[in-house]
């Protein structure tokens, strides 16, 4: 794994988080407990901060930027970023999903309990509202999702994800 300072920021990871070989983690950026890192992901820390919350599985290829002087990277608790997801310089509060391979770009906010499809793309300044799907490109909200459909999904991603570190040797 790469996990560097950069300009006298350094990531701060707690021991209980796992984070894969080839994983990147750079600069001002803060774990919460239980996060998971999974291989080929970049967190990179380097133009703003980024915050993450606890619980939090970042998947294969996914990439966490800022933007430089503007917008840092806010992740709640609960959150699951799909393979190859880009999540940028945005804010997404606790128990969301966003999908593989969908992009969330600068100053959205992504309210609690939302999933954003795999594929969709977020585009610039827009508010997920609590409770929806957002799917296409750009994104658009498809469908409310009941707290009772929803809450057991997104926990139990996130707990399988707390799971799937368990099997790897963190020492090694």
């Amino acid at each position: 794994m790469v996990i560097k300072e950069v300009n006298g920021k350094y990531p701060q990871i707690p021991e209980d988080c796992f984070v894969a070989e080839n994983a990147t983690i750079v600069g001002d950026v803060v774990l919460g407990a239980q996060c998971s890192v999974w291989f080929n992901a970049v967190i990179r820390g380097d133009v703003h901060y980024i915050k993450i919350g606890n619980k939090v599985n970042i998947q294969d290829g996914a990439v966490i930027h800022a933007t430089y002087q503007k917008h840092p990277t806010n992740i709640g608790n609960n959150v699951s970023i799909g393979h190859n997801a880009i999540v940028h310089g945005c804010t997404l509060k606790d128990n969301v999903l966003i999908g593989m391979g969908a992009i969330v770009m600068d100053n959205c906010v992504v309210e609690s309990n939302s999933i954003i499809a795999a594929g969709a793309v977020v585009t610039q300044n827009t508010v997920v509202e609590s409770g929806t799907i957002y799917a296409g490109v750009p994104a658009k909200k498809v469908k409310d999702i009941s707290a009772s459909d929803f809450a057991g999904e997104i926990e139990r991603i996130s707990n399988n994800y707390v799971m799937y570190s368990s099997w790897f040797d963190k020492d090694k």
